[in-house]
């Protein structure tokens, strides 16, 4: 029997997703977070671990801008699919998508995880290894621009990138620059609740997005494409690119 990619965890009963009325409260239509509530309840199994990932994340102070667990399952699934052995990501945090996509690894597979926050990155470190999955992951801890010359030897299946918006133009050109044959670059947060069509400038967030995606579209190095999602963190999408 083939070894199973996840770690055994304590599992919590099942439950029926809350009863929510529609509506919209703080940007979110309620019948989003509900879906997303029943999708989590039917498709995935509870996991003590990301749960208290997510605890540790508040706890830490840290903002509320990590995936939804159905994201982190796409990326687990990307992984997978890809049998990836080199990942790299754009963006820790307390590490939920961490050990999401840590886990999708291939056998004696590694994950590098790029996070600006020394604070952030302990955080990170003790839940990978609450996980199970520490000792596959190297959490570099510094601007991304700067850590980046450190792997330029490199090359991954898979780069997820979830950093500063203002920089993703930067990440995606190196990040395409260093695949595998067929390797896959995800970009998180190109929707912005629809904000990426205002082309005022003001926001430079904004901007990073619209720059990345007409340059993406331009690249002949990749196939890409862009999803929007509706959820329990609002209105939002990936751009994914197949590069070769």
């Amino acid at each position: 029997m083939a070894r199973s990619r996840y770690p055994r965890v304590v599992r919590a009963p099942r439950v029926a997703p809350p009863a929510v009325r529609p509506g919209r409260q703080g940007g979110v239509n309620q019948d989003w977070a509900a879906v997303d509530a029943a999708f989590e309840s039917w498709l995935d199994e509870p996991d003590e671990t990301l749960t208290m990932a997510l605890a540790d994340a508040v706890a830490a102070g840290m903002p509320g801008i990590n995936v939804t667990p159905m994201q982190g399952k796409l990326l687990h699934l990307l992984a997978v699919s890809l049998r990836a052995t080199r990942i790299l990501e754009f963006g820790t945090l307390a590490g939920y998508s961490t050990i999401w996509l840590a886990r999708g690894l291939a056998d004696g597979g590694r994950l590098t995880t790029l996070e600006r926050e020394p604070s952030y990155a302990e955080v990170a470190r003790a839940n990978l290894a609450r996980a199970g999955v520490g000792d596959r992951v190297d959490v570099v801890v510094g601007a991304a621009a700067q850590s980046l010359p450190s792997l330029d030897a490199e090359t991954f299946d898979l780069t997820f990138i979830d950093a500063d918006k203002v920089s993703t133009p930067l990440y995606f050109d190196w990040a395409v620059a260093h695949p595998r044959s067929g390797g896959m670059v995800v970009v998180d947060n190109v929707v912005r609740g629809g904000a990426v069509v205002d082309d005022s400038g003001a926001d430079a967030n904004v901007e990073g997005i619209r720059q990345f995606m007409a340059a993406a579209g331009r690249d002949p190095r990749v196939s890409v494409t862009a999803i929007q999602t509706v959820g329990a963190k609002g209105y939002d999408g990936f751009a994914l690119a197949v590069v070769g």
